[in-house]
């Protein structure tokens, strides 16, 4: 990091940083972490975009969308389960899923917009 990318003095506004740290400590950041960290592998990135196309997906067709094999397309899943990123039902020898909730689904269309916004001011 050059000088012109760092401050020069060790805090501007102390108030400022007391309260946001006080705020910082109220939330469960760690899990915010561990819900983009499971988002950032592209495969399950992709799966999750491909739940946001279809509300519910079986796991060997998602395994044909993301051109996986069905043992690594459950793991995968599995992990997205863990986050709480998607949800499943079984129906006999087939097993569905879908997004937990509406919030991925924006979490997914505001990294796209993002992206694109970036692409198009580069």
């Amino acid at each position: 990091m050059s000088k012109k990318d760092s401050c020069e003095i060790y805090c501007y506004d102390e108030v400022k940083v007391n309260r946001i740290q006080g705020e910082l400590q109220k939330e469960d950041i760690s899990r915010v972490a561990q819900l983009f960290k499971a988002l950032a592998d592209e495969n399950r990135a992709k799966i999750s975009y491909a739940l946001c196309q279809d509300d519910e997906l079986c796991v060997c067709d998602v395994a044909n969308i993301i051109g996986s094999s069905i043992a690594t397309t459950s793991h995968h899943l599995r992990t997205l389960h863990k986050q709480g990123i998607v949800k499943y039902r079984k129906e006999g020898k087939l097993a569905f899923y879908s997004l937990d909730d509406e919030h991925i689904r924006q979490l997914i269309s505001i990294a796209l917009a993002h992206k694109q916004e970036v692409m198009v001011n580069a």
